[in-house]
């Protein structure tokens, strides 16, 4: 028999959560942090299932959208953007296997993103920029093409 109070507080509690995930996508991790205080976690290992059969959870979409945004909008290595989805909890093989899918689009993202801040730094020795591009997590061989792209 179906507690009315349980199905209440569940109901609610699952709001708030899609709430919480329709606002800003959110990975699994977390959803997880937010609420592993406030939400008993058999309840919240429910709600999360739930909202996963919807689509409303789905860490390979967010890494996708993420990895998107960080591209649009900033000039980031590739160190630097896996590291931030390791921040938000996202499985690291998800991220090397989406890594590993997209390689030609990331290198060529990263050169480019190379090259934008070689152009800033016209000013400062190759030497310089060289050290400062790999300091921020650039590979040495995409930091190359980005200065011989430069160079043209």
């Amino acid at each position: 028999m179906i507690n009315y109070e349980e199905l209440e507080e569940y109901d609610k509690n699952k709001t708030k959560v899609l709430k919480f995930v329709v606002y800003k996508k959110r990975s699994e991790n977390e959803i997880r942090r937010k609420f592993e205080n406030s939400i008993s976690s058999e309840m919240l290992d429910n709600i999360i299932e739930d909202l996963k059969e919807n689509g409303y959870i789905d860490d390979n979409q967010y890494i996708q959208r993420a990895v998107n945004e960080f591209i649009a909008l900033k000039n980031l290595s590739l160190k630097q953007i896996k590291y931030k989805l390791l921040s938000k909890g996202i499985d690291s093989n998800l991220v090397d296997e989406y890594f590993f899918q997209n390689k030609e689009e990331l290198q060529e993202y990263e050169i480019k993103s190379a090259q934008n801040l070689i152009n800033k730094k016209c000013d400062t020795s190759a030497e310089e920029i060289i050290q400062s591009l790999l300091k921020k997590g650039f590979e040495y061989d995409n930091v190359k093409e980005a200065i011989e792209r430069c160079n043209e």
